[in-house]
């Protein structure tokens, strides 16, 4: 982990939203990690959201199975998460961000 001179973690926390169009699923998905994102790590996130219907290539390369599905792929570990990020609680505590 990366740390600045006040002791704070400055990894920037990386993400993948594989969504279908906008289907009200994926609208809720975008919006809820958009809402955990920007409570939690502020300005200190990248989110890429990718469209399977636009780039079905990313979506074969990074196996994904069902919609919407969140990748935290930086900071170690990597975690999936399945479904439209609605129960908040579970969101962070699979992220391992803390309330």
């Amino acid at each position: 982990m990366d740390y600045s001179a006040d002791g704070t973690n400055t990894t920037k926390h990386k993400f993948m939203l594989f969504v279908s169009g906008m289907s009200v699923k994926s609208g809720h998905a975008i919006e809820n990690l958009r809402r955990i994102c920007d409570k939690y790590l502020k300005d200190n996130y990248e989110l890429e959201i990718v469209d399977i219907n636009r780039d079905t290539e990313s979506a074969i390369t990074h196996q994904i199975v069902a919609i919407p599905t969140l990748i935290k792929i930086q900071p170690a570990p990597r975690r999936i998460i399945l479904g439209d990020l609605s129960d908040r609680e579970k969101v962070l505590r699979i992220l391992n961000l803390s309330e």
